[in-house]
């Protein structure tokens, strides 16, 4: 058995989908991701970054489907489902199309409801196995994928200050002048795997901290923590927390 899975979406959004994408591992798995995260996937045979395969062009006129797709017995993808066109050219191929996000009336952490798509037991933590590389006793990432989930960054300062020996980490196109810079995501869960702490928003890095098993201190504002929270034995979430609430825990 041959089996494709093909996930899109954001940094977090795969990490909580993991599990399900592991559940499915058959004699061969071959994984397609975005080139960000494929560095994080460990229970594949072979990754590819989505962006080269061509899937993109799938659907539209004169365009052939990727003569790759052809070789697997069964694709899971939660790419495409909301692309007619692309359903309809791929209607011959053993795909099983799966809703990336969970609906706005879902109750269930979004790792469980990934789990429940395709038929596995919920409860699964993602997890990341990596090398921990020397870091400073407290990581903090004061970035996210949405402005409205940042904690001020004042009161990141704030916590800094009476921690003292802080790694700040910040992502190629984020402003943070003295913050540390890393080219891959498998450097940056080293980084993390290396201390003691970690300080993030709701974001795809806090939830690779969860991962690689570090403790978390996760920081919300509007989203949804019952569906959202990094899933970790060592996280804590705080929402709209004051620096004092976080410093309590570190």
């Amino acid at each position: 058995m041959k089996t494709l899975i093909i996930r899109p979406g954001g940094i977090g959004d795969c990490i909580l989908c993991f599990p399900a994408m592991e559940s499915l591992r058959s004699e061969f798995t071959e994984v397609w991701v975005p080139s960000a995260v494929a560095p994080l996937v460990q229970f594949a045979d072979a990754v590819r970054c989505i962006a080269y395969t061509g899937l993109d062009v799938v659907g539209l006129p004169d365009r052939l489907l990727p003569a790759r797709l052809c070789e697997f017995d069964r694709i899971v993808s939660w790419y495409g489902a909301n692309r007619p066109e692309f359903v309809e050219a791929v209607r011959e191929l053993p795909f099983e199309f799966h809703t990336a996000l969970p609906a706005a009336d879902c109750t269930l952490h979004a790792t469980d409801f990934f789990l429940t798509q395709v038929g596995a037991p919920p409860g699964a933590l993602p997890t990341i196995h990596t090398e921990p590389k020397h870091a400073a006793p407290t990581v903090i990432h004061p970035f996210s994928g949405g402005r409205t989930k940042n904690w001020p960054l004042e009161n990141f300062q704030a916590v800094a200050q009476q921690l003292g020996d802080v790694c700040w980490l910040a992502g190629p196109e984020e402003e943070l002048d003295g913050a540390t810079r890393f080219d891959s995501l498998a450097d940056v869960a080293s980084c993390i795997a290396g201390a003691k702490f970690y300080i993030g928003n709701d974001s795809g890095i806090t939830h690779l901290a969860a991962a690689v098993g570090t403790p978390v201190i996760a920081i919300f504002g509007p989203s949804d923590p019952r569906i959202w929270a990094p899933r970790g034995l060592k996280v804590h979430v705080l929402l709209n927390p004051s620096p004092d609430d976080v410093l309590r825990l570190c």
